[in-house]
């Protein structure tokens, strides 16, 4: 009932009477009090007016409801130890594909090579699950892909110079927005499903000792709602990933990279490589120059830019 509430409730700049609502439920006016009532006690902001309720809106709120027809691919956690592992098991579950699991603060979020992730209150922090019907091979390409899309909807959103750095960080005045990270399970070398974590900073405070974060607040000197960031990244990347074109992904993260032409460390968990990034080879690793002059293609690993 709850669900059908929300659905006559679902624009937020109209009352609806409780009659009306009464006679499209098939209950009566008394029953349709007591749902309001036990749902605003719930921390369902509805509100009652002289014509009937309506539901307040909040731009910022990232629970299920507030996505309307794709409130049954969000799954809003107040807290918890990551959204990869909630991710990760709903898509063993047999979820549907871009079925997101969102967090307010995540107590165990971790980043490249198990370091941890501030999850700080206001920022968006979530992971999304894709099917694609691609070989493994093709995981890091997703992970481009994502980079680019997020880059791109805060560029021209937010009207701030986001560029891409390999393989899944972004930038903007060389301080890290946004880091995101891949999980993927595979059966016969074909991706079964991929789960990308992605951690934006948006109101968050940005605490690093160094000064190497920014957030979107800090950028544009207001608080920005995050509810529009992830609807619009859902829709940009599921667009992308069901006509993926490897192509397409390579030309659009050359276009705001922030590594090629640098010279760059890559540390991964027993190796370090170095060189000046001069590519990506067709599955997104990064192709160095060494010393020797030498090409070698990383697939993984911790960039450092050093010039």
């Amino acid at each position: 009932m709850k669900d059908h509430i929300l659905a006559l409730l679902s624009d937020p700049q109209t009352y609806v009477s409780g009659e009306a609502m009464s006679r499209v439920l098939g209950i009566s006016r008394v029953a349709v009090w007591k749902h309001i009532q036990a749902m605003i006690a719930d921390g369902i902001p509805i509100s009652a007016g002289p014509t009937g309720y309506r539901l307040d809106d909040d731009p910022d709120d990232l629970r299920p409801f507030r996505f309307r027809e794709k409130a049954s691919l969000i799954h809003h956690f107040p807290l918890t130890g990551s959204t990869m592992d909630e991710a990760a098991q709903l898509a063993r579950d047999g979820c549907p594909a871009f079925t997101v699991a969102v967090a307010e603060h995540q107590s165990g979020g971790r980043g490249r090579l198990s370091r941890v992730w501030e999850s700080a209150a206001g920022g968006l922090y979530f992971t999304i699950v894709i099917r694609p019907e691609a070989p493994t091979s093709y995981g890091g390409l997703f992970n481009l892909a994502a980079a680019v899309e997020m880059a791109q909807l805060v560029r021209e959103r937010h009207g701030v110079d986001a560029l891409v750095k390999w393989p899944n960080d972004i930038l903007v005045q060389g301080k890290k927005l946004c880091g995101i990270l891949s999980r993927v399970e595979a059966e016969a070398e074909q991706i079964r499903h991929l789960c990308i974590g992605i951690g934006l900073n948006v109101n968050n405070p940005v605490t690093t000792v160094n000064g190497s974060a920014v957030s979107l607040k800090q950028l544009g000197g207001k608080a920005v709602a995050r509810r529009p960031i992830l609807i619009e990244f859902i829709n940009r990347f599921s667009a992308c990933v069901d006509g993926f074109d490897p192509a397409t992904v390579h030309r659009r993260w050359k276009s705001i990279n922030h590594t090629l032409g640098r010279r760059v460390r890559v540390a991964t968990v027993g190796d370090e490589y170095q060189g000046v990034a001069e590519d990506l080879d067709e599955y997104g690793g990064l192709i160095l120059r060494g010393d020797d002059q030498r090409l070698m293609t990383v697939t993984h690993g911790d960039c450092f830019h050093e010039s």
